[in-house]
């Protein structure tokens, strides 16, 4: 099949960051069939991280509702897709492209719904070797003839939405001559993550080792608790802001990130945004396998990835690793280096 008869649609239905991941395959498409259509499938508020992507036709989107399977299904049909690239395994979407008449379709690895839909497969081996989840989802993309090994992630903002950033910051006292350091607190048990005590400690020391009033640390996680919260604002230091109720949905959020000078989170949706539009990353890994920085790390080359070693594993996680020992196997003095490192570069 040619590539101008190619009706490429990509289905990533899960959270933030794990959707993220799939702008590398889009781009890769694109390079490879440059006359193809290529559309996405996710939920509607991951939707808004494809908004601008100058390589997609169209992005659809399904809330998951029970009552709302077959409208999904109509709307696929009726854009006539040759090819869906399913890149995480669910039941509804494995169905959804099988009464849509997609006739190629491929999956991830054996599930039974998807023997039962006579979908396509390629196989994560059981995570062995390790990959980044990017690479795991451009294997979709080589199943249909990609060749590349680029997956580095990427966002694009208009010019308008990035003076958009700009004044909402500036609205809360932040200028563009501030050094920037966003510390996002939160992962909604996407991964394994300090405690708010001792992101708490690790803010004092910055505090301490930035006196200049042009950094500002800003806190944007929407699930921080009351008591973190009101242990920031118990240091009354005109330093800190917390912006988390001013931001309404993820595309603000994708806005106001891409104006950090550095970036720090554990795992979770946000350090992804943050990778996909350049931005100084700290991230913070567990070392295991599934967790780990190889699996899930920032991608762009100005960031550094900070994982528990191998000793500290040893001495701080449960022996089957089912608990993580994150608070202890990363130190504060770790993150520290590394932001000093980043914000001096």
């Amino acid at each position: 099949m040619s590539s101008k008869q190619k009706r490429i649609l990509i289905v990533r239905t899960d959270r933030v960051g794990d959707t993220t991941y799939i702008t590398p395959a889009i781009r890769e498409l694109r390079k490879a069939f440059p006359d193809s259509f290529i559309a996405t499938l996710t939920q509607p508020h991951t939707s808004k991280i494809f908004i601008n992507n100058p390589h997609l036709d169209l992005i659809l989107t399904d809330d998951l509702k029970k009552e709302n399977f077959w409208k999904v299904v109509r709307e696929l049909r009726r854009h006539k897709f040759t090819h869906a690239l399913m890149m995480f395994p669910t039941e509804r979407a494995a169905y959804q492209l099988f009464f849509a008449g997609i006739p190629y379709r491929v999956g991830v690895g054996h599930i039974l719904y998807e023997v039962i839909t006579f979908m396509k497969s390629v196989s994560r081996n059981n995570y062995n070797p390790l990959r980044h989840e990017a690479d795991y989802c451009m294997d979709l993309a080589r199943k249909i003839g990609v060749v590349t090994d680029n997956i580095k992630l990427e966002i694009f903002l208009s010019d308008e939405e990035k003076t958009e950033a700009i004044d909402f910051l500036k609205k809360n006292g932040i200028t563009t001559n501030d050094k920037k350091i966003f510390i996002h607190t939160g992962t909604l048990g996407s991964g394994p993550n300090w405690s708010e005590a001792k992101y708490f400690s690790l803010t004092k020391k910055l505090l301490t080792l930035l006196p200049d009033e042009n950094y500002k640390f800003i806190f944007t996680a929407r699930e921080m608790t009351d008591s973190f919260i009101d242990e920031l604002k118990s240091l009354s230091n005109q330093k800190i802001f917390i912006i988390k109720d001013e931001i309404d949905d993820l595309r603000m959020m994708i806005k106001v990130i891409s104006q950090a000078d550095v970036f720090l989170a554990a795992s979770t949706g946000p350090l992804h945004l943050a990778d996909a539009l350049g931005v100084k990353c700290i991230g913070i890994f567990c070392r295991r396998k599934v967790s780990s920085a190889k699996h899930h790390g920032v991608l762009n080359d100005v960031s550094i990835n900070l994982e528990v070693s191998e000793e500290n594993c040893g001495k701080f996680c449960s022996a089957d690793q089912n608990t993580c020992g994150i608070e202890n196997g990363l130190s504060e003095d770790q993150v520290i280096n590394a932001t000093l490192n980043l914000l001096n570069k």
